[in-house]
């Protein structure tokens, strides 16, 4: 599977997308159609389709946020000093979609690596596990959980 950012996915992106994925925006928190979601799957970007996020990793944080322990694939994320805001932060962009998803930081359960993804709904696309393997998601069937 090709993961790319064209003109015709940023074309379908709604008005909030585009802000958090293109202008690296923030939504609200709070306010992500994916914060209190449970459902068994993955997480892709929004823009280029390539796998971000298992639910197995996901975990309520309390910040506002879906929030996960670590990436599905590591190649997948870009971590880039944020020192916007009057803070440094490491910013969490997609590889491929070059999408703005959120921050990592170090304050995650230290059980699972230590690492708290804090990541924008607007910026994920959620693809249930029943329909992984049709939508060509099927090698990442082993990093979710079955419910």
């Amino acid at each position: 599977m090709s993961y790319v950012k064209s003109p015709e996915a940023l074309a379908k992106l709604t008005p909030e997308q585009y802000r958090v994925t293109q202008k690296s925006g923030t939504e609200l928190p709070g306010t992500g159609a994916y914060l209190n979601t449970t459902q068994s799957g993955i997480y892709i970007d929004v823009v280029s389709g390539e796998p971000l996020f298992a639910s197995t990793d996901k975990y309520e944080s309390g910040c506002g946020w879906p929030s996960f322990t670590k990436p599905i694939v590591t190649a997948n994320l870009l971590e880039i000093n944020d020192v916007s805001l009057g803070m440094s932060r490491t910013e969490v962009r997609s590889a491929h979609g070059d999408s703005h998803l959120g921050h990592v930081f170090t304050d995650g359960p230290a059980d699972r690596g230590g690492l708290r993804y804090c990541i924008n709904s607007a910026s994920l696309t959620f693809i249930p596990r029943s329909e992984m393997a049709a939508k060509g998601y099927g090698d990442y069937l082993n990093q979710v959980e079955e419910l």
